[in-house]
């Protein structure tokens, strides 16, 4: 029987401008690797008779990153918000996701960095950092 194991998941990540070859992510928080947030994709209204009316709007997609304190991809995130400074800038990144235990991977496209944390929190361990990247579209693939 198979499992719902997040444990063989791969993420990589691709900067055409700063890293054009696709990089793993490595040392994800122990109990928060990633997760995308919930979208609005429809405008729903309800008129004063009581019907209700409904359209598909596009929508971007949040999703959050926690990496542990050591974690070798922090320089990754480190050096796209630090070019972002220096450039006053965004730079866009694609991405993939393949979820072995259920036979899926996601395509992530055009994707901002617009959350980070600028250091790990300091108590008896350090803490985990976590990114917020925002993508135009994830699309789901069977692999």
């Amino acid at each position: 029987m198979a499992t719902i194991t997040s444990a063989n998941s791969v993420f990589t990540l691709m900067l055409t401008d700063l890293f054009p070859v696709p990089q793993v992510l490595q040392g994800y928080a122990t109990d928060d690797a990633f997760a995308s947030e919930a979208v609005d994709s429809a405008e729903v209204m309800m008129g004063v008779d009581g019907k209700m009316s409904a359209g598909f709007t596009p929508f971007p997609t949040p999703m959050t990153i926690a990496l542990q304190a050591d974690s070798p991809s922090l320089s990754l995130f480190e050096a796209w918000l630090g070019s972002m400074k220096v450039a006053k800038e965004v730079f866009f990144a694609d991405g993939t996701i393949v979820l072995p235990a259920i036979n899926r991977s996601y395509v992530l496209t055009r994707g901002v960095l617009n959350k980070s944390a600028q250091y790990p929190g300091a108590k008896k361990v350090l803490q985990p950092v976590q990114f917020t990247i925002t993508w135009e579209s994830i699309n789901p693939a069977v692999l």
